[in-house]
């Protein structure tokens, strides 16, 4: 196996670890019932980070690069429809003023 094997097996280790993180968040949010100290700007952006990785890593053939940015974006995009759910969740539990 070449040093550039080697290499691309750890980045993709470490791109699905990392791709693995907001789950962490999710959980949190599950157990509070609530995103309201989750703000939605930050995976957004990151969102679009990864798709443009994403892209360059086609562009490439970069099979690591490639795998680390769906898992990274499919993760992401779940926490983002996790915290969706709960604003929704909570703006329908508020009291509506007249």
């Amino acid at each position: 196996m070449t040093t550039t094997e080697t290499l691309g097996i750890a980045a993709l280790v470490a791109g699905i670890l990392m791709a693995l993180s907001p789950t962490l968040q999710v959980r949190r949010m599950l157990q509070t019932r609530s995103s309201r100290d989750y703000s939605l700007g930050y995976p957004s952006l990151l969102c679009a980070g990864f798709v443009f990785w994403l892209a360059y890593g086609i562009s490439l053939v970069n099979w690591p690069m490639i795998l680390s940015n769906i898992a990274s974006l499919a993760f992401m995009l779940s926490t983002i429809v996790v915290a969706l759910y709960f604003r929704r969740s909570e703006a329908a539990a508020e009291p509506t003023h007249a």
